[in-house]
């Protein structure tokens, strides 16, 4: 938790873009993993409610009445049968005075405020619900059925608050950089354990317990695969083989809530092959030339593009490729091999404030998405960058083998790909490298003291120096 006039300036200029209203953020519940009583642990916190009213506690609501210019904690106190259980906690009283604000009541008294709002016809701001249980609450005080309560969502405070969560001040920045500085643990740890004989499901582990033990939790939950081709790919039960590639995205979740979000993609036995090396080559020049393309005033778009035009010409030279490069980007040949998009936009959510939807945090009115084109239609992160933003650099290459078989039968993009020569690749895999981006004044750096390895042979001298 940030000191107090951290949260009271953040409400007080969040009452000033808004203009005139009540504003209700809803604080989480408990969510069970399979009984009432067994929670997810740790409990997470909404990210917004955080970021305005800095408490952790579940059962919490803040309203900010800005007509009125009062502040209010709800949520109530717990009783001695929760103290048996968990201990004693601060009172929202407490709670409230430690990020100032004046006043408080019961969750009772939420009905109230609500009713009060709606026989005033006053404008009642609340962001998208992403839980069940919070919806239903919303059901309950303003009669708004679920399935319609995105469209209902404020887009003025949506976009009030994107504005100013885009924008990472300093405390902000050294909080990223405390996990940047856990996620360097993580992924060095899984280079040096990750080697021929350990289950994927042992070294996912181990990665994601360094998360637990020096932050709160993992940003989201670790990818670890050789099934690099498999975006998300969950850490099973096979065992790594020497020959194949490892492919590991993860990251860290501060005590307050700040992430890190890194991809690294390493030989299992400590050596890449010639192929390998190829292939690694190209996702390394493109993940740079991001670096080297990021600054202020730049689309992230066109920084997309960018990358995936060299990506094309690197496929023409080893065959996989053909055509014009300008011609083949245009028709969405390049998500052959590169099926997402650049980046997004990060912070106390790895995905930072997704559940606003992606339109309204990536994009604004001069950027819009194409939602018709495959693998452009993932492009997270649109707009033009601003000084503060931290955004991801996760390019990647992918041989995903029903990806190669339906683009061949249908014929698609025939004109830009060699299929013959893809279907060589079948059994690779797949390579991403990923790095997080500030915005600085004149360009962008990395997030992270430490780099983790990433030169073929920085990764390849790492291996073989840390490995037993």
């Amino acid at each position: 938790m940030f000191n107090k006039e951290t949260y009271v300036k953040r409400r007080a200029e969040l009452k000033k873009l808004v203009g005139k209203g009540i504003i209700i953020l809803f604080g989480n519940n408990e969510s069970p993993a399979n009984f009432p009583a067994n929670g997810y642990y740790p409990f997470r916190q909404d990210s917004s409610f955080l970021y305005y009213f800095g408490q952790k506690r579940d059962g919490l609501v803040g309203v900010i009445d800005i007509d009125n210019d009062t502040e209010t904690l709800i949520g109530d106190d717990i009783d001695i049968d929760d103290i048996v259980w968990y201990g004693s906690v601060d009172s929202v009283r407490d709670m409230a005075d430690a990020v100032g604000v004046a006043n408080t009541i019961n969750m009772k008294g939420l009905k109230t405020i609500c009713n009060n709002a709606l026989r005033e016809h006053r404008k009642i701001h609340f962001l998208p619900p992403y839980r069940a249980d919070i919806m239903i609450q919303i059901f309950d005080l303003f009669g708004i059925h679920p399935n319609q309560q995105k469209e209902s969502a404020s887009m003025d405070l949506i976009h009030a608050v994107v504005k100013m969560r885009s924008i990472k001040t300093q405390e902000e920045i050294e909080e990223l950089e405390r996990a940047a500085v856990i996620g360097y643990k993580m992924h060095t740890t899984a280079m040096i354990l990750g080697k021929p004989g350990v289950t994927e499901k042992f070294v996912g582990g181990q990665v994601s317990g360094i998360a637990c033990s020096y932050g709160s939790m993992v940003a989201f939950p670790t990818i670890f695969s050789q099934h690099g081709e498999i975006m998300h790919g969950n850490p099973s039960m096979a065992l790594l083989e020497s020959g194949r590639l490892a492919l590991c995205d993860c990251g860290a979740e501060t005590i307050n809530h700040y992430c890190s979000d890194n991809t690294r993609t390493f030989p299992v036995n400590g050596k890449f092959t010639q192929k390998q090396l190829e292939i690694y080559k190209v996702v390394e020049e493109c993940h740079d030339a991001a670096l080297s393309l990021s600054k202020p005033g730049v689309k992230y778009m066109d920084v997309h593009f960018a990358v995936c035009r060299i990506l094309f010409d690197r496929m023409k030279e080893l065959g996989l490729a053909k055509g014009d490069t300008d011609a083949a980007v245009a028709a969405g040949a390049h998500a052959m091999f590169l099926p997402h998009g650049l980046g997004h936009m990060m912070g106390m959510d790895v995905h930072d404030m997704e559940s606003f939807d992606q339109i309204n945090v990536g994009f604004d009115e001069e950027t819009r998405p194409n939602l018709k084109q495959f693998g452009t239609n993932c492009l997270r992160m649109g707009r033009r960058l601003e000084e503060g933003f931290v955004v991801t650099d996760e390019p990647g290459i992918y041989f995903i083998p029903a990806l190669i078989d339906e683009w061949r039968a249908k014929k698609h993009c025939a004109d830009f790909l060699n299929f013959d020569k893809l279907d060589e690749y079948k059994d690779f895999g797949g390579i991403r490298l990923e790095d997080d981006l500030l915005i600085t004044k004149d360009g962008c750096r990395f997030i992270g003291k430490d780099i983790i390895p990433y030169h073929p042979k920085d990764v390849e001298d790492f291996i073989a120096a840390n490995r037993k």
